[in-house]
């Protein structure tokens, strides 16, 4: 029986020959590919400059320490993303403060966030849930009015729009993270980057990459010679190698394909699921053009009389794997340990989570995979 993943990279022959060619090249690690892939994104996004690192989460921890906000500083995100969106906050010494959700998108409310805001509050990072955007330009026009910075997290939107611009190209925010796992539209196997507009915000993350080091003129204190080197801030290994970014470069070319592929099994999981009166679809508003990353409906388990567990393993036997995105982060141990944190504190995030289930969604999925899919579900609904 074949196994379909509730999601999964695609590689074809381009990809493969690319790295084969970087395999037989002087250049492994850190060369002229990371450049190269960087230079990509600049062109696809429209933003200015773009660093490439070893993961979405060293995007967003170096994004944040680019800021030097110091210490005892809140940010505020959501509590509907990936751990990493809020731990980033914590790893440069801030509080993670966390506004609800939207009922509709599932994306972070502008008015949660307003209500949020102290005078502690330095920093915001809005997700764009499942590949459909927030409302960037309302939270970025409130941020700029309190001087407050904004890094968009887009790890699930690369290659979405929204009123026309392009995810990443950082017209409304400080930063833009991009990711780059299997599960992603674009992988580079593990790896990230952060996008920016503001030069000296680069200069600071190509030095955070790299151990905080820099041979670049405009650092050094003295120029003995070609092998000299200073490090001027704490930085860490965050490189990306040239085997990734190879990869990335030859996936970038498919991205619209990909997102064009996604958005067709989306039109036949609507039309098909949309009859069901317990199963609530993902919506599209219309400032914007989702990528899809993710599919999640929301399924009333108490009224078809099955609890989630038993619902995705019976899936799992008919071979359809599925997810949950995401257990809130308030309700993790850790943060109810140390912040206090407690259920009942976001109740539209919390009331979302009992009932989402992300279906199989990626690029490689056949008609017949997205039936199978369909008549599963209908069996069980």
């Amino acid at each position: 029986m074949k196994i379909i993943p509730y999601g999964r990279q695609y590689i074809d022959e381009e990809d493969i020959n690319a790295v084969i060619d970087v395999l037989k090249s002087d250049w492994l690690t850190c060369g002229p590919k990371v450049k190269e892939f960087e230079d990509a994104l600049c062109e696809y996004t429209g933003a200015k400059y773009a660093v490439a690192v070893s993961s979405g989460t060293a995007a967003l921890h170096i994004a944040v320490a680019a800021l030097e906000l110091g210490d005892d500083w809140e940010g505020i995100t959501t509590p509907n993303t990936f751990l990493a969106s809020a731990n980033t906050i914590i790893y440069n010494n801030g509080k993670p403060v966390f506004a609800d959700i939207e009922k509709d998108t599932h994306n972070i409310s502008l008015d949660e966030i307003e209500k949020k805001i102290t005078p502690k509050t330095r920093l915001i990072i809005p997700v764009d849930f499942a590949g459909h955007p927030c409302e960037i330009d309302e939270i970025y026009r409130l941020a700029k009015k309190k001087d407050i910075y904004v890094i968009k997290d887009a790890c699930h939107s690369i290659g979405s729009l929204f009123k026309g611009e392009k995810a990443g190209s950082c017209k409304y925010s400080d930063m833009t993270i991009f990711s780059f796992h299997p599960v992603k539209h674009i992988t580079t196997a593990e790896g990230g980057a952060i996008l920016t507009n503001d030069v000296n915000i680069y200069k600071k993350l190509l030095m955070l990459r790299n151990h905080g080091m820099t041979k670049d003129e405009n650092f050094l204190t003295v120029d003995p010679g070609p092998w000299y080197y200073e490090m001027h801030i704490l930085g860490f290994n965050y490189r990306i190698t040239d085997l990734q970014c190879v990869l990335g470069i030859s996936q970038l070319k498919k991205l619209d394909w990909f997102v064009k592929r996604r958005r067709e099994i989306v039109d036949i999981y609507n039309e098909a699921l949309g009859q069901f009166k317990n199963i609530t679809l993902p919506i599209e508003k219309d400032y914007a053009m989702s990528s899809y990353h993710l599919y999640p409906v929301e399924i009333n388990f108490q009224k078809i009389g099955k609890k989630r567990k038993e619902f995705m393993l019976k899936l799992k036997e008919k071979g359809i794997l599925t997810q949950v995105h995401y257990i809130p982060i308030h309700l993790q141990p850790y943060y109810r340990k140390r912040f206090g944190y407690k259920p009942g504190d976001y109740p539209i995030a919390e009331q979302y989570y009992e009932r989402a289930l992300s279906l199989p969604l990626y690029p490689a999925m056949s008609e017949e995979d997205v039936v199978r899919v369909i008549i599963a579900l209908k069996e069980l609904i």
